[in-house]
């Protein structure tokens, strides 16, 4: 039971946190590396991809894929909480956090969350 209400939580934060990439872009641009090309598109990406795999974590014939595609995106988000902590938490107008929150943000958060995505995948 605790598993399939977290199954259902995961998938909510994951589309709730896609559309907030469309509802509010401009935090998320801002803390997008500058070496990486084009962050309105990979903004835009983003949150699709939250959203899509937000939404196939819900269906059981796709929630492995789905897991892993979540796991995945989870990894390739690390480079962006380094960017936050290497800039103390503040990547510009947009977007600032207290640097002790930057450092949640990357480890224990983002680990948790993998590890929630991968939890979740056989439900």
């Amino acid at each position: 039971m605790l598993k399939k209400i977290s199954l259902h939580v995961l998938a909510a934060l994951f589309i709730l946190a896609g559309f907030n990439h469309f509802r509010s872009p401009l935090p998320y641009m801002e803390i997008i590396p500058p070496s990486f090309p084009n962050p309105a598109l990979l903004n835009l990406l983003a949150g699709g991809a939250e959203i899509l795999l937000g939404i196939l974590l819900l269906i059981p014939a796709t929630r492995k894929f789905s897991a892993i595609g979540i796991l995945l995106l989870l990894v390739a988000f690390i480079p962006v909480h380094i960017f936050m902590i290497q800039k103390g938490g503040c990547t510009g107008k947009y977007f600032c956090i207290p640097n002790w929150l930057a450092w949640v943000r990357l480890f224990p958060l983002q680990f948790i969350l993998i590890y929630w995505a991968w939890w979740v995948r056989k439900v």
